[in-house]
């Protein structure tokens, strides 16, 4: 009983693949770079990626439960349409997809409604699936450090709606609960969705004011210029990536991301605990800034 798991190497897989090993689970990890990879010992390593159809098939031999992580990549949807394909062509009895909170709403973010779709194949064919719908992640503010530390400002125009961000450690817990549950059960598990969700509102405003009480400094929110942003972001990520966020902020701006109660308690339910918070998350990146 094996299970696999794609983007291994990324923040979220590598922390998926830690938990299972740290579990006892058979663990294959999916990477171009078998040989650069460093994972738990009794991890194996294949070379390949959900692009590639051929190592796609090798590596789901014997496999019983699936992890599947599809990058932000232009044909992000034909890749994970074809790995669900591929993984039900092997038998897989347990999938785990990672999608995203709100994908069926924001219909003009192309990474959103991608993900939306491919948990409409899910729902069609009846996978046997747990589908995970994180909110915008926590640690995609490490990206903030220079602003924050050098003028002083948090740069994410995440506009004044709320966004219920979320911690990428609660997310991979999750994921490997469910991973987990689905790998152990004596047969294939009915489809469940989980929505991730911190537990806080946050918007641009607010993330300025955690930031100035975690790093003891006057912090000021940068404002809500998206076409700033998309210039920001062509300097180092293709243009059609750069532009996929922009609608992403804009629609942030516009309807906001906040979760229910019911949503943050049901994930709380999942884990065991309260999903963290930001500000601890703050407090915590700031002490480590501060020792660096």
């Amino acid at each position: 009983m094996t299970i696999l798991v794609t983007g291994a190497t990324g923040r979220i897989g590598s922390a998926v693949v830690d938990h299972l090993a740290q579990a006892g689970a058979s663990v294959r990890a999916l990477t171009r770079s078998p040989g650069k990879a460093q994972f738990p010992v009794g991890v194996e390593a294949v070379a390949g990626d959900p692009a590639d159809i051929d190592a796609m098939r090798a590596a789901l031999t014997g496999i019983d439960t699936l992890f599947l992580l599809v990058a932000n990549v232009p044909d992000e949807l034909t890749q994970a349409i074809t790995a669900l394909s591929l993984a039900r062509e092997a038998g897989v009895r347990g999938i785990v997809y990672l999608s995203v909170y709100r994908g069926g709403d924001y219909v003009d973010a192309p990474h959103f409604i991608g993900k939306h779709a491919v948990e409409r194949m899910i729902a069609v064919m009846n996978l046997p699936a747990t589908v995970l719908r994180p909110a915008y992640f926590m640690q995609n503010d490490f990206a903030q450090k220079e602003p924050l530390l050098g003028a002083g400002i948090f740069g994410v125009p995440l506009g004044s709606k709320g966004v219920s961000m979320v911690d990428i450690r609660d997310i991979a817990e999750a994921a490997a609960i469910e991973l987990l549950r689905r790998e152990r059960a004596a047969g294939p598990l009915p489809p469940e969705t989980y929505d991730l969700v911190g537990p806080d509102a946050l918007t641009g405003p607010a993330l300025a004011g955690i930031w100035s009480e975690a790093l003891g400094r006057e912090v000021r929110y940068g404002g809500d210029d998206l076409d700033m942003l998309e210039s920001r972001l062509r300097s180092f990520a293709p243009d059609w990536l750069a532009y996929d966020l922009k609608v992403m902020m804009r629609r942030y701006q516009e309807d906001g991301a906040v979760a229910s109660e019911a949503e943050v308690e049901r994930v709380a339910g999942l884990l065991g605990h309260r999903p963290r918070s930001y500000r601890d998350f703050a407090g915590e990146v700031a002490r480590g800034w501060r020792g660096a």
